[in-house]
């Protein structure tokens, strides 16, 4: 998903409203898959083992862990916008709510409720804070640095994401079903989103 193919919104205030409405979506998604306990993203395995490791919440990880990788924007020549330092700080905060906020699913069918609602929130949450046109995460923007350096979008992608889900599944983050159909389904979500609901 680039930011050339979702809609931008015109006046500040909406594009505010899309870039924090988007942030808290995406946390809250966050925390609907870590606590279905069906597996999670590449990046949130890694977060969670890391958390695990650390005796930290998954949301002060994730704060920290993006802000180092944007450290390593500097040799890439990317510049962070609006979007980026809010996603760096909201996110993790709305993760950490949400992980508050949720009951753990006693049934197995909670779990793939909470992990279907995951996957929506999600992809609706990208296109909302891509669509804001501030500036991309600071995960996202990694990616678009390897580009820059001359990887193929598709490669520079699958490398970070499997770096992460390796080092994730080995500091004890949960890989499972979850992590499958994340991998498979939130590409085509989030271009569904893009074309349905462009609010412009």
């Amino acid at each position: 998903m680039s930011e050339a193919s979702i809609p931008h919104l015109g006046s500040l205030p909406s594009r505010l409203t899309r870039l924090y409405g988007g942030l808290a979506l995406y946390g809250l998604g966050i925390g609907l898959q870590v606590r279905s306990g069906l597996g999670n993203g590449p990046w949130d395995t890694f977060h969670q083992g890391v958390a695990g490791h650390l005796g930290l919440s998954i949301g002060t990880v994730i704060i920290g862990v993006g802000a180092l990788v944007m450290l390593l924007w500097i040799p890439m020549r990317q510049r962070p916008g609006l979007g980026t330092i809010s996603n760096v700080i909201c996110v993790g905060l709305f993760a950490d709510a949400a992980l508050f906020l949720l009951p753990v699913p006693g049934h197995w069918a909670l779990s793939w409720l909470y992990l279907a609602l995951a996957l929506v929130s999600i992809a609706m949450a990208t296109v909302l804070y891509i669509g804001a046109g501030m500036g991309p995460g600071p995960r996202d923007g990694l990616m678009t640095g390897l580009v820059r350096l001359g990887l193929s979008l598709r490669l520079g992608r699958f490398l970070i994401e499997v770096t992460v889900l390796a080092a994730g599944w080995l500091l004890g983050g949960t890989v499972g079903v979850g992590t499958l159909v994340f991998a498979l389904a939130i590409g085509p979500l989030t271009q569904l989103f893009a074309r349905r609901f462009p609010l412009t």
